[in-house]
């Protein structure tokens, strides 16, 4: 007799959302994770009074308002907007490029100064066919804006060169015309009061939960537990690597405790400069609008993924995208096993998106079983 209905692989949003639902319907569930907590990469924990945000910032907004209300259910949002400031050199832009942006790069103060400062750079290129980032980019914003706050960022974030990487990945750079710092469009936006933690422990109340868990170690006897398996880690990793490798991008945090109030009066800042080695610094206290007398700062740098390290973010490039598509065949082909999450999905996904997904598919197991 199996025990359980799931064993779901990963305590993250997405395994978290379709425990939490399929639950209501009378299923039982056991998550496992090899971490030793709970919440995957929106982990946050408490140090000096503060929610800090241990896998990078995550500011949490969707223009859906069906999932607005279901992440309303577990904890109240604050009013918090992400407003990033772009540090090049010892120069400092808003983000994302407005017309502040414009102004503290040429002194432009109407749309009109703003759109013919770029156009001009734009048709010193020539570029009418973009072959990879470099010259979409400078096709889309011209030379200024390109190699003050796209370049440097771009290379270390995905370590290439922007000429080595493809087109597609900035197809569209947002560039707004009115001074606007509001990074995301998004009519829903906040910050959970009291981290994120708090909300996937909520999902998972009543939830059988076992952490320092490695599923491929004790592969097994764990899939003996269970009906079907809801697994949420890299998709080549649970076929052995059949088809080959998929890369992804990883990430390291250095965490500096400092006693001060405040220390860069902004919740993010992107440091645009190649020679930085970090892409962003954080400063969690920011993002619930704290008072505290420390404050806790994260600086993020991007890393190579090797087998062993956390993958944080697929690479969807078209080599990439074809090796996935075997390992999609032949996940739609399995009968009791089920894939979900960026990792398991093998694409990027915001917050929402992962919620949208551990919705749908946690509503059609439940139909299905109807």
């Amino acid at each position: 007799m199996k025990k359980y209905d799931y064993l779901i692989v990963g305590a993250g949003l997405f395994g978290a959302v379709f425990a939490h639902e399929v639950r209501k319907v009378g299923k039982t569930c056991l998550v496992i994770d090899k971490r030793e907590h709970i919440g995957g990469n929106i982990y946050t924990e408490e140090i000096e009074g503060i929610q800090v945000h241990r896998y990078g910032a995550h500011i949490f907004h969707t223009s859906n308002e069906r999932v607005w209300k279901y992440v309303n259910q577990f904890a109240k949002f604050n009013h918090f907007v992400n407003s990033p400031v772009a540090v090049y050199k010892d120069e400092l832009y808003n983000l994302p490029f407005n017309m502040n942006t414009f102004y503290q790069l040429w002194g432009v103060k109407t749309p009109a100064q703003a759109k013919a400062k770029i156009q001009e750079q734009i048709s010193q290129m020539h570029i009418v066919h973009p072959h990879n980032l470099e010259e979409q980019a400078l096709a889309l914003v011209g030379k200024d804006i390109y190699e003050k706050l796209v370049d440097g960022y771009t290379r270390k974030q995905w370590g290439r060169e922007c000429k080595e990487l493809p087109a597609f990945i900035i197809k569209r750079l947002p560039v707004r015309y009115t001074f606007d710092n509001n990074y995301f469009k998004d009519p829903y936006q906040g910050i959970p009061i009291g981290g994120y933690t708090k909300i996937v422990k909520k999902l998972l109340e009543g939830v059988q939960v076992c952490l320092k868990t490695d599923f491929f170690k004790h592969r097994e006897e764990l899939v003996k537990q269970a009906e079907k398996v809801v697994f949420t880690g890299m998709i080549d990793q649970y076929y052995d690597y059949c088809f080959g490798e998929l890369e992804y991008r990883s990430l390291r945090f250095e965490d500096e405790i400092l006693e001060m109030e405040n220390y860069q009066g902004n919740a993010v800042l992107n440091y645009t400069d190649y020679e930085i080695p970090y892409t962003r610094s954080i400063e969690h206290k920011h993002f619930e609008f704290g008072r505290q007398e420390k404050t806790v700062v994260t600086r993020e740098y991007p890393d190579t993924w090797v087998r062993g390290k956390e993958p944080y973010y697929p690479v969807n490039d078209p080599k990439n995208n074809e090796i996935f598509a075997e390992y999609q065949k032949k996940a739609l082909e399995e009968k009791n096993v089920l894939f979900g999450g960026r990792l398991g999905l093998y694409r990027y996904m915001d917050m929402d998106q992962v919620i949208e997904e551990a919705l749908a598919l946690a509503e059609s197991e439940t139909t299905y079983e109807n």
